[in-house]
């Protein structure tokens, strides 16, 4: 077995020195996969084919079905979950903690994981993302340490790859034992346990299980010890499938917000605002503003009502005298000029205060004086007199 194991890793490090060295330009594949078949830096191909050595008596099989298809039969079962990201819903945790309730093992590995799922095991996490932008040989951008109950403390492995984990900021004590730290002494790894013999196990650095980490020096130590935490007594060995992004389940937004604490109270708060603007914007709209005609000139309709009543009586005379009397009402209280008399000085201020005519207005005035000693008035006379007046009333 250990031969084989050998082998493998042998064979793999000389496809991983490939694909670095290969040609001058050639670069490190740095695309992330964690899949079981790839054997690319990234992917985890020695972590799948390491569970034969680790679970000699059991059978490793790939599963992607929800865990509640595995649950049943004989023996003691483990589900192994590696991926960058565990996406699972509440149905789904209900799943996996029945599943553990029966005396079963979960193992996931991942730098996040839905808060529904954090939130039922009372885990809180934070990101250490760290990107390794240039190659230096004294430089370790993921470093993560495993306890050894032998040497009752913590093995530190490294490697000068790209860093992509995270780390548990609060945790229930009474529960959850920690397993395993980050390079900044920060929980990174715990185990959490039920009656019956089932636990869970949490693991926040799922590079350390790439093929990148497992071919460095000796990090495939990392490997063993980590797993050799979970019972060897194990008779069915599952690697998982169905939690990854490409597992085949439908992605909603909708759910995916809801299942997220953070977007699901800014999806609620942004949902509230968007009532309220709607209430006081629509109060504010139905509210019609009502229409004010302007004031009308009452004084105006009084004297047509007059003019009419003098020229139905046909007293023209009497009218155009009315007429003459409202003229010089107009020149003192709209022009502010005194009429002592109509002469030839208010032509000609009346003039330059209104720029009409002199010409015109001095025929207005020169009318006006004679009025008093006229008899009867025609009607072509009047209605003459009346249009120069009305051409004066418009032009000023």
């Amino acid at each position: 077995m250990n031969v084989k194991r050998g082998c493998i890793a042998g064979l793999l490090l000389v496809v991983l020195f490939a694909s670095c060295t290969g040609g001058n330009e050639k670069k490190l594949n740095r695309r992330v996969s964690l899949r079981r078949n790839d054997r690319n830096p990234y992917g985890a191909s020695i972590a799948y084919e390491g569970l034969t050595s680790m679970f000699p008596d059991a059978d490793i099989s790939v599963s992607s079905a929800n865990p509640q298809a595995l649950s049943g039969g004989e023996g003691k079962k483990a589900l192994i979950c590696i991926g960058t990201r565990v996406e699972a819903t509440a149905s789904e945790v209900a799943t996996l903690m029945n599943f553990v309730s029966d005396g079963n093992l979960v193992f996931i590995s991942a730098m996040g994981m839905s808060d529904t799922l954090l939130h039922a095991l009372g885990i809180r996490t934070s990101y250490a993302f760290r990107f390794r932008m240039a190659r230096t040989d004294d430089m370790d951008s993921l470093t993560v340490g495993v306890y050894s109950p032998v040497n009752t403390g913590y093995t530190t492995f490294t490697y000068p790859g790209d860093g992509y984990a995270s780390y548990i900021t609060t945790l229930d004590s009474q529960y959850t034992s920690i397993l395993g730290r980050d390079g900044s002494g920060h929980p990174n790894f715990v185990r959490i346990t039920y009656k019956g013999g089932g636990a869970i196990y949490l693991h926040f650095a799922p590079l350390a299980f790439s093929n990148f980490f497992l071919l460095h020096k000796q990090n495939i130590g990392y490997y063993e010890n980590a797993l050799s935490y979970m019972s060897p007594s194990v008779k069915q060995v599952f690697w998982d499938d169905y939690f990854r992004y490409d597992h085949g389940r439908s992605f909603s937004a909708f759910q995916y917000i809801l299942g997220n604490v953070a977007l699901r109270w800014g999806f609620w708060l942004l949902l509230l605002l968007f009532v309220l603007i709607y209430a006081f914007d629509s109060k504010r709209r139905q509210r019609m503003i009502p229409v004010i005609n302007p004031l009308r000139n009452t004084s105006l309709d009084f004297v047509r009502t007059i003019g009419r009543l003098y020229f139905q009586r046909r007293d023209n005379r009497n009218l155009a005298t009315k007429m003459a009397v409202h003229f010089m009402d107009q020149v003192r209280t709209r022009y502010h000029l005194p009429v002592p008399a109509l002469d030839e000085e208010l032509v000609k201020r009346l003039s330059y205060r209104t720029g009409y005519p002199k010409e015109q207005l001095q025929w207005l005035v020169d009318y006006m004086q004679q009025l008093p000693a006229r008899g009867a008035i025609p009607d072509e006379e009047l209605l003459h007199f009346h249009q120069q007046l009305e051409a004066f009333y418009k032009h000023t």
